[in-house]
């Protein structure tokens, strides 16, 4: 088990690692910010990495402050759902009461990869190739539901 400052180190070269993991991949050389995440230009709407012990998460987290804005922004991407998962076999996960630990209330939709943890190094690569593809496909779906949306 690590204490807080060794888990604090750990997941400080996870990141970096998975940062110098990215310059490496071939999609992502080309462009000036390597993804969206807080920059989707849609007020409350954000994309986002998880590393945990339980696994990989790629989401796309609408978190704006007006909950009846929220819920709408929910129900609009919902209405595209097809839309969204057409590059996700498995489909995608979409919460829109998700409880995150600081105690805010946020919808969320992802794609998530378990059997992993952010604890074994050995599995850092199996992390990174999943983030990596499952970003740029969300990414993706999200411009094309955007562009509607607006």
């Amino acid at each position: 088990m690590y204490n807080k400052d060794e888990l604090k180190q750990l997941k400080k070269e996870f990141w970096e690692g998975f940062g110098i993991y990215c310059s490496q991949v071939p999609a992502l050389k080309k462009r000036k910010s390597k993804f969206m995440l807080y920059n989707t230009k849609m007020k409350g709407v954000e994309l986002k990495f998880d590393a945990t012990r339980d696994g990989a998460y790629v989401i796309l987290e609408i978190n704006h402050p007006d909950d009846t804005k929220r819920f709408e922004l929910y129900e609009q991407f919902e209405a595209y759902k097809v839309i969204m998962e057409k590059d996700f076999p498995q489909g995608l996960i979409w919460d829109f009461a998700y409880l995150r630990d600081c105690g805010t209330e946020v919808c969320r939709i992802y794609s998530h990869k378990g059997g992993m943890d952010i604890h074994r190094r050995i599995q850092w690569m199996d992390f990174y190739t999943f983030m990596t593809g499952e970003m740029l496909k969300l990414e993706k779906a999200f411009r094309i539901v955007k562009d509607v949306i607006e």
